[in-house]
């Protein structure tokens, strides 16, 4: 199915023609749940990967005391199956059990947790993006980019660490059918759901606090604004430079390319660790398609006929991960080098 975000609610370069020359094409990718083989773009799904290539592990220790409780990644497919036929089964009828007594039985087992686990952690797959499908700058070479991270917290915010592999689809003759897996993962939620992606290209401005300082000015004189029937913006804004931040600038949920959604922290310098270049969005990893303040951004077609989404989950978390309580993992990558380390902010 393709979703196609709503236009804004009125063009910002009419009013702020400066703006114009900022704009930045992004590609929303709208993952959705669905069965994703080794030659689709997707979240979570099966990686294109050479059977003869070594599969990469994380070999940093990881901290037990961060998770008293771990599951395998078994065990979380097993718990959100129940969901789903919980949900389905409610939907079809609403005086039926919530949960079945084998569905409890499972809850009750799988929540005693599995134990700690100290060795090598294989990673896992979070996105595979086909150049076909998704607009992003490749190396020479190349038309895949594959994800993968450490299921467990690193680094001072506390994130799961990613790698990335560039490579050329055509090359990959012989599949890696059956890639190891962690025995367990800190969070439930650093398991990614398989989805699909439903590509979109859509048209980003930068952060209020990355222009200068004379647009940000213009930006907040309500004077500027007159023009603008109040009506326009005040149901998704208390106010022009809210509406701004969350609607007119730059778009919520998973993404490549584009402007950094900065938030909590302000923008800051992304020099490349290796030759000191800016480094430039790449991908974004959200927690949500979109939140409580950018619903303008909820694609046409879910707001007809909304996904099915299990008992429990967040509205607009359709690939089950969760950065730092709703946050999104910002990868920004060199664009002098592919092979330069890459950067990740958590916003």
């Amino acid at each position: 199915m393709s979703f196609t975000t709503p236009p804004r609610p009125f063009d910002i370069t009419a009013l702020f023609p400066q703006l114009a020359p900022l704009a930045r094409t992004a590609t929303r990718l709208h993952p959705r749940p669905g069965s994703p083989t080794v030659h689709d773009s997707s979240v979570g799904g099966p990686l294109l990967w050479p059977a003869d290539e070594m599969w990469p592990y994380c070999g940093e220790p990881h901290d037990s005391r961060a998770a008293p409780v771990v599951h395998s990644p078994d065990d979380i497919r097993l718990l959100r199956r129940n969901r789903v036929e919980a949900t389905e089964r409610l939907r079809h009828d609403p005086q039926a059990p919530e949960w079945t007594p084998e569905e409890l039985a499972a809850w009750e087992r799988i929540n005693v947790g599995r134990p700690w686990f100290d060795g090598p952690i294989p990673l896992l797959p979070v996105a595979q993006l086909y150049a076909r499908d998704v607009l992003f700058p490749c190396p020479p070479g190349t038309d895949l980019l594959q994800v993968l991270w450490c299921p467990f917290d690193h680094g001072e915010h506390a994130h799961p660490r990613t790698a990335l592999f560039w490579r050329s689809s055509a090359t990959v003759t012989d599949v890696l059918d059956a890639p190891p897996e962690p025995p367990i993962v800190q969070l439930d939620y650093y398991l990614p759901e398989p989805c699909l992606f439903s590509p979109e290209q859509v048209t980003d401005f930068p952060n209020p606090l990355e222009l200068d300082k004379e647009l940000r000015d213009q930006l907040a004189d309500m004077s500027r604004w007159e023009t603008v029937d109040p009506a326009r913006y005040n149901t998704y804004a208390d106010d022009p430079g809210e509406l701004y931040l969350n609607n007119l600038s730059t778009a919520p949920g998973w993404k490549t390319g584009g402007w950094t959604r900065w938030s909590p922290t302000d923008p800051v310098p992304c020099p490349c660790p290796e030759c000191g270049t800016e480094q430039v969005p790449l991908l974004t990893i959200a927690s949500s398609e979109w939140d409580g303040g950018s619903r303008t951004w909820i694609a046409e077609e879910e707001r007809t006929n909304p996904t099915p989404l299990p008992l429990g989950t967040p509205a607009g978390n359709f690939t089950k991960i969760d950065i730092a309580g709703g946050h999104d993992l910002q990868l920004h990558a060199c664009p002098k080098s592919p092979d330069h380390p890459h950067i990740e902010l958590v916003q």
